[in-house]
């Protein structure tokens, strides 16, 4: 399986901001779709952001105001930046990429079984 590597999160006080970094090594160069889910406990998984291979970016309708997905090519890594957290972000954030080749509607592009690599979680956790 393709390895795919977080990093970030931990715990800040509500108000306070995060960023998430995911990386996957090289194995697609045009279409493609990398994403955040999050899951908190005993809740559906929850698509967060996705980045296309162009860098368009498509949102939450809820969550669109204070997060912000972004990538660095070079590095081979996509990054979550959280803002003006709430405990109610708490959850266990996930990154994930689709196979080479996809070509997602906009309708699929937040729904977790359109993807098939996937990193291993990264808590987040806010304080009051």
């Amino acid at each position: 399986p393709l390895p795919v590597t977080q990093s970030g999160g931990g715990s800040v006080q509500a108000g306070g901001s995060l960023r998430l970094s995911c990386h996957v090594p090289r194995y697609c160069f045009s279409n493609y779709f990398r994403a955040w889910f999050r899951q908190a406990p005993g809740k559906e998984r929850e698509g967060v952001a996705v980045i296309d291979a162009d860098g368009r970016a498509t949102y939450s309708d809820s969550l669109r105001d204070r997060f912000t997905i972004s990538q660095d090519n070079a590095k081979n890594t996509f990054y979550l930046q959280l803002s003006s957290l709430e405990p109610e972000d708490t959850a266990m954030y996930y990154c994930a990429a689709t196979t080479c080749g996809a070509a997602l509607s906009a309708g699929r592009r937040l729904t977790d079984d359109a993807y098939s690599y996937w990193g291993e979680g990264t808590q987040v956790t806010v304080s009051s």
